[in-house]
């Protein structure tokens, strides 16, 4: 079966930092892009980093650039998410996923995890 797990959100106040992680297994995760969604109450769910398989680039859209990096380790099939200077607005659901290209958009991406909650506190 095919598992993305992610892990590590919380409550925290605007300016911390949190680490997110995506934990997979059941498919060849060095042949797949990640990337990281977040979705709010009330909003479509959006990108705010992914990753490619074959030369780890990155993409961040203007919300996420500066404050959030994503990586990836190959060997432990495994993605982060660090998130720095977090904002109330950061506030949401955030999912990790899995698909064939690096891409912002969601129906692009074959496998979705659980989502884990970040909660930023003004």
């Amino acid at each position: 079966d095919v598992q993305l797990q992610a892990s590590g959100g919380g409550l925290v106040q605007t300016g911390g930092s949190l680490r997110l992680s995506c934990a997979t297994s059941g498919f060849a995760f060095d042949d797949y892009a990640i990337g990281w969604f977040r979705q709010a109450p009330g909003k479509e769910r959006e990108e705010v980093a992914c990753i490619a398989s074959s030369d780890a680039k990155t993409y961040y859209p203007a919300s996420a650039e500066g404050r959030f990096t994503i990586s990836r380790d190959d060997a432990k099939n495994t993605a982060w998410l660090q998130m720095n200077n977090l904002k109330p607005e950061d506030t949401a659901v955030y999912y990790c996923a899995a698909g064939p290209i690096l891409t912002p958009i969601p129906s692009s991406y074959n496998y979705w995890g659980q989502g884990t909650l970040v909660t930023v506190s003004s």
